[in-house]
């Protein structure tokens, strides 16, 4: 497992470099006015409909490509991520025959996909393009040196709220737990939600979100790496602490009582509806709260980051640049062609900036202006640039197995169909069995 360190985003965002620019009238084919027909898959996950900035950008990419090699046509397959990363992908993995190119995700995905011979060695293909030193941070797809995937965006988790229903219950944002308990205590007693969350069925991610930030903000960062490496154990009284306190947030009615019968977008739709007043959500969701026509809170939405508890993994922030693309190992001559010229069209300036203004998606590439953004992005950049670190979220370290059991486990532990310590020792178990089947 590599080793995953802190970065500080205002260095990050500091880095600038010029990258190719978008949609060259040189490509990487022949130049023919006539070519051969290759057809490339290539599964997505632009489905929701506040993914459509998103999508609009692939398309683009895509069809840039397909000029560029006469003959070369992309087959669009789109998924929710959930069911890509956890079913389908997973099953055309295990059969040896992903899509051509596919939506992955960074850490463990990619190390045990890389392992099985599945994914493209992309090393001499950023080489060639000129690409190797233009983004900002390849670690999460990078094993042993190579390079098995590309991020599309950069993300930042931390708490959303509505400033309207903290103005009117008369708070302002918390530095810590107990500060953030009154909070919510002051909201519930106004008769608000005080936080929404959608992780019901196959969404018990969600509330990972709450869960990851806590048991790094009680145990310190090198948590996460010392459950694989056996240093740290889930029953370690940090981690049973930082149940406890999730456990709290439910049972005192601060979670939303509805979370569980909820899907990720419900449980967002009832925060940018005005129906609650914080979210734990990634800034992917941005896009979602500052549509106009759509969300009724457009505009008037803040950021903080997560509470202090006083461990050592205070002050840090969740982010990191584990979503992004693969490309199967099982490509011909031509199909390798097309994979590169995607790869050339998709990863540009352009296309980076025009992600950052039309979906706050932030850059996974090096850019050298980003002017022009407005909103929430600015107090979601602020407060990450202020953040004395970044740490990777827990489902890019650990095995995919310790993953999903901490879904269902935490869904259980909200539920209150467990307990802190019980939760502890089911997750141990689980690392364990992970831990030695490396």
């Amino acid at each position: 497992m590599k080793n995953v360190k802190a970065l500080s985003l205002a260095a990050i965002m500091a880095m600038t470099a010029v990258a190719a620019g978008c949609g060259s009238d040189k490509g990487s084919g022949s130049g023919d006015s006539k070519g051969k027909d290759v057809k490339l898959s290539l599964r997505h996950t632009n489905v929701r409909d506040t993914s459509k900035a998103t999508q609009d950008i692939l398309l683009k990419a895509v069809k840039a490509a397909e000029t560029a090699i006469p003959g070369l046509k992309f087959e669009l397959d789109g998924v929710e991520d959930t069911v890509n990363r956890d079913t389908k992908l997973k099953a055309e993995m295990a059969a040896g025959n992903p899509p051509k190119i596919f939506d992955l995700f960074g850490g463990a995905d990619t190390q045990n996909y890389s392992k099985a011979g599945h994914l493209l060695d992309l090393t001499p293909i950023l080489a060639e393009l000129g690409l190797s030193d233009k983004f900002l941070d390849l670690g999460e797809f990078t094993i042993d040196g190579k390079v098995y995937g590309l991020p599309r965006s950069g993300y930042i988790e931390g708490v959303f709220y509505n400033k309207t229903m903290f103005a009117d219950a008369g708070v302002t944002p918390p530095t810590t737990w107990d500060e953030f308990m009154a909070v919510c205590e002051a909201l519930k007693a106004k008769g608000m939600v005080p936080v929404a969350a959608g992780t019901g069925g196959p969404d018990g991610w969600v509330v990972n979100m709450i869960a990851n930030s806590l048991f790094v903000r009680e145990a310190g960062m090198e948590v996460q790496e010392g459950f694989v490496k056996g240093s740290h154990k889930w029953t370690d009284a940090a981690v049973v602490n930082a149940f406890k306190k999730l456990e709290d947030l439910k049972t005192k009615g601060y979670l939303d009582s509805s979370a569980l019968a909820l899907k990720y977008a419900e449980g967002q739709a009832k925060f940018y509806q005005g129906g609650a007043a914080m979210l734990m959500d990634g800034s992917w969701a941005i896009n979602a709260f500052e549509d106009a026509e759509k969300s009724k809170i457009a505009g008037n939405v803040g950021f903080f980051n997560f509470p202090q508890v006083g461990g050592p993994g205070d002050g840090y922030i969740n982010g990191g640049f584990s979503n992004g693309y693969g490309f199967s190992s099982h490509v011909n001559e031509d199909e390798l062609k097309g994979v590169k010229e995607f790869i050339k069209q998709f990863y540009t300036e352009a296309l980076q900036k025009e992600a950052l203004l039309t979906s706050n998606d932030f850059p996974a590439m090096k850019i050298a202006d980003t002017s022009g953004t407005t909103g929430v992005i600015n107090e979601v950049l602020s407060v990450s640039k202020d953040a004395k670190g970044i740490f990777p979220a827990f489902d890019s370290i650990v095995q995919p197995k310790v993953k999903v059991t901490l879904e269902t486990t935490m869904q259980e532990l909200i539920g209150g169909k467990t307990t802190p310590e019980k939760a502890a020792e089911k997750m141990q178990k689980v690392q364990d069995e992970a831990n030695a089947e490396k």
